[in-house]
């Protein structure tokens, strides 16, 4: 007797699922603006189920941002791994660079959209102005675990994040003309020649 097979059609979609719909929320966000679609309209653009969506992301504003929560968590992993007689200044560097490294492989192709997105949404910069916000308060936690002071790790956190923040939106205007590792690394050095003729 030959067995009827079953095939589940949520299954089916599960390898490319997440990517199928944050490709489709990016084209509707860039044809109509973020505020006027739907994640019911996400899921259809994407051949998928709002079922589905739902096991990938909160809200249609997680497309955007899926994964960010995790940023500060591997910002304070890898300055932890910075060995302790580096100084602070040049632990953040470090650490930022080893998360970039990384970062840019998983952002890279969408991030030009994504990054228009976001500037056209005063919603959506509000929960970037959040993202960093809690970042620097992560930065700032381990740098004290180092043995910095409040003060200055909280200072030196607030800069950390604005050479990501100078370094990721270089990286994305040039396009792939340099990694993003090299992004950040560049804005390290800005930073430095800037100070040097501003104490000189």
């Amino acid at each position: 007797m030959r067995h009827r097979e079953y095939h589940d059609p949520v299954a089916r979609w599960e390898p490319d699922g997440e990517e199928r719909l944050r490709s489709a929320a990016i084209e509707l966000f860039l044809e109509r603006g973020y505020d006027n679609v739907t994640v019911a309209q996400i899921a259809d653009r994407a051949g998928l189920t709002r079922r589905t969506f739902s096991r990938y992301f909160a809200d249609k504003r997680d497309v955007l941002f899926a994964g960010s929560d995790q940023l500060s968590v591997l910002l304070a992993e890898a300055l932890h791994r910075v060995e302790p007689e580096v100084r602070p200044f040049e632990a953040v560097e470090q650490a930022l660079a080893a998360v970039a490294e990384v970062l840019g492989e998983r952002v890279a192709e969408h991030a030009p959209q994504r990054r228009a997105i976001i500037a056209a949404s005063p919603e959506l910069q509000e929960r970037g102005h959040a993202k960093f916000a809690a970042i620097a308060a992560a930065l700032a936690a381990a740098l004290r675990g180092r043995g910095v002071d409040e003060s200055t790790a909280m200072l030196l956190a607030d800069v950390g994040v604005a050479l990501f923040r100078v370094g990721f939106d270089r990286w994305v205007q040039e396009a792939g003309a340099i990694d993003l590792a090299s992004s950040v690394h560049a804005a390290g050095l800005q930073l430095r020649e800037a100070t040097a003729v501003a104490s000189g």
